[in-house]
């Protein structure tokens, strides 16, 4: 259920493919059973086909982030064509950010316009809806951010058909802004899914994204999603965690477990 991602200014084509060696096989070390490939690797779109090459004929799916992350702050057709762009190249999934600056002035039903084109644009690849809620301020912006991200989201299919489970999730941060994922913030928008779900019968995906760098954290992250959701969201197709460092957290406890004691930062690669 995790998403390993770079997304930096230095990001090149073999650091890429390097992340996706890692992706398919996480542990340089032997367990039995063999520890399982992440879910996905986000990239910038620029980077799609070197990832799509990498990943070829493993279970990890390529995601992109996309709209001018992660500002958001460009024109519409500019933000659309960074989209055709990246399913043009091959991206499974689309991590979207809204518009905040409109959000915060209250042009709700604008912010709503756009998601539902980036929705259509994205075609086949699933949609990643990033809220960017160390932006919003309050739980309650959270939430209406989170009620309007998942109507737009359903509203959207040009032939009138639902949305599959899973098509759409919404997402805490881009991973540049402090705060990024927190527990009260991925709380109010797990109750937003539970009320959508509830009320549409369409399941909604969620990824706390940031800041979540232990596999401590994590469990307590996995035990409110069963809490407020019930375990058929414990799966990939339902929920990730946008964490890279947390995969060497993950890596260590597991070393931990096998050999009795914990191994040095430098014992695990980065990539």
């Amino acid at each position: 259920m995790l998403d390993l991602t770079t997304l930096e200014g230095k990001d090149s084509a073999e650091k890429v493919r390097s992340i996706c060696r890692k992706a398919i096989r996480p542990a340089n070390f032997a367990t039995d059973p063999p520890l399982p490939s992440v879910a996905a690797v986000c990239v910038y779109p620029m980077l799609v086909e070197v990832a799509k090459d990498a990943l070829a004929g493993s279970s990890v799916k390529v995601a992109s982030v996309a709209t001018g992350f992660p500002s958001g702050q460009f024109p519409l057709p500019v933000r659309l064509a960074d989209v055709h762009y990246a399913v043009t190249a091959g991206a499974d999934e689309i991590d979207m950010v809204i518009s905040r600056g409109l959000f915060l002035a209250g042009r709700y039903s604008e912010v709503a316009r756009e998601i539902r084109a980036i929705k259509e644009a994205c075609g086949p690849a699933h949609l990643k809806i990033i809220l960017e809620t160390g932006e919003l301020e309050t739980l309650d912006a959270i939430r209406f951010a989170s009620d309007l991200a998942i109507e737009a989201a359903l509203a959207s299919p040009a032939n009138g058909e639902r949305c599959d489970d899973g098509e759409v999730f919404i997402k805490t941060s881009t991973g540049k802004v402090t705060p990024a994922a927190t527990m009260p913030s991925t709380l109010v928008m797990l109750e937003a899914i539970r009320d959508a779900w509830l009320r549409t019968g369409v399941k909604i995906g969620m990824k706390p994204a940031g800041g979540i760098r232990s596999a401590k954290s994590a469990l307590h992250y996995l035990v409110m999603v069963q809490e407020t959701l019930g375990p058929e969201w414990l799966t990939p197709k339902l929920f990730r965690f946008g964490a890279s460092t947390l995969v060497n957290d993950l890596l260590r406890q597991t070393l931990k477990e096998l050999r009795g004691c914990y191994v040095g930062g430098g014992d695990l690669s980065e990539a």
